[in-house]
């Protein structure tokens, strides 16, 4: 496993944003694990999460794109982060664009978009959170498709929970791969962090031990993507 992949998940354990424990899912769902990206407030934490979207972004699809997309409201601070970041460490601007709930209808800014407009020929690449269902995407592609002749070149979120989707046998990422034809890729999948973290300890304590794990295993019997 890549060095900043074991970073991340040490990251997201530390910044209390993937919680184990039982946990209740938007789906009903109970879940022995819980990941919340809103859990990122502080200047460091959110530096240090642009650089690691950042190099998965650079380590999966490369330089080779010109927008960084992030719907509202959690892709909002995503996609700036991102693009500081990428600035940063490969020394390519790139631009930030996000959707807005409700469209602006005065000033110079007016319309459904923040930042960046989006272009005809640009290669933008989406940025989430978490994708458990994919519902966003099904608002989010369409308002990106009509804004200009782009091409989306992938999906990028922080954690692949590797459940079925609203399909009920693949996982979600790779239903909104298969449905709107672009890849997807997470900075780390669910597999990666119990492999990681099994009995290892982090913050001075083990936090997935072997009746957490048995949990975890238990709960991919049931809702494991095939």
């Amino acid at each position: 496993m890549e060095q900043y992949k074991q970073e991340f998940i040490q990251f997201m354990v530390e910044s209390d944003v993937l919680k184990f424990g039982e946990f209740t899912l938007k789906s009903g769902r109970k879940s022995p694990f819980f990941m919340n990206a809103g859990g990122y407030v502080t200047g460091s934490q959110l530096k240090k999460l642009g650089e690691y979207y950042a190099k998965a972004i650079h380590d999966t699809y490369g330089d080779d794109f010109d927008v960084l997309f992030g719907p509202a409201y959690k892709g909002i601070p995503l996609s700036v982060v991102t693009a500081i970041a990428y600035s940063e460490l490969y020394g390519k601007e790139v631009r930030y664009c996000s959707d807005r709930k409700e469209e602006k209808d005065h000033g110079a800014d007016r319309g459904s978009f923040l930042g960046s407009k989006l272009k005809d020929g640009d290669r933008v690449i989406m940025i989430e959170d978490v994708t458990t269902s994919g519902k966003s995407m099904e608002e989010t592609v369409p308002k990106v498709k009509s804004a200009a002749d782009v091409e989306i070149v992938g999906l990028m979120v922080s954690l692949n929970r590797m459940e079925v989707g609203k399909g009920g046998e693949k996982c979600a990422l790779d239903e909104v791969r298969d449905l709107y034809g672009f890849e997807t890729s997470a900075i780390v999948t669910m597999e990666e962090v119990v492999e990681y973290l099994y009995n290892r300890p982090c913050n001075g304590r083990v936090v997935i031990d072997d009746t957490l794990k048995n949990a975890i295993d238990a709960y991919y019997e049931q809702y494991g993507a095939k």
